[in-house]
């Protein structure tokens, strides 16, 4: 594998408008509408991202035939301190797995269920 082995990531949904609004509230972004490139009726809401940085990007995506939650792919957002979005999590209508542990010399996670039933991991160094 010649780069990382991540190059995008999406998050299945099933309440459109209620997962940005979680994601946004959690992560403090403003996520932004993607064409479908399909034209079979998907909806797709973009993370914010640099091309030029380390790290992927991804989008919400709800599509029929798709449900959301269940599924076996966890995802590891980057955050300069995993417990500041963690606190988050609960107000914007998900639920905390997992509180602020260490993984020794790899850092900080934190493990919560979005408001979709989706698993999402914080990461952060500190």
């Amino acid at each position: 594998m010649a780069s990382n082995p991540i190059g995008w990531f999406e998050i299945y949904v099933d309440d459109v408008q209620r997962a940005q609004a979680f994601y946004q509230a959690v992560f403090q972004v403003k996520l932004e509408s993607l064409t479908d490139p399909t034209e079979d009726g998907l909806t797709m809401l973009a993370f914010p991202s640099n091309m030029e940085q380390y790290g992927a990007s991804g989008a919400l995506v709800k599509m029929q035939g798709v449900p959301a939650g269940g599924n076996s792919t966890l995802v590891y957002f980057a955050c300069d301190d995993c417990a500041v979005e963690e606190a988050r999590v609960a107000a914007a209508g998900g639920t905390v797995e997992r509180s602020k542990m260490s993984i020794g010399e790899y850092g900080f996670i934190s493990l919560a269920k979005d408001s979709e039933g989706n698993m999402i991991g914080l990461h952060s160094q500190q």
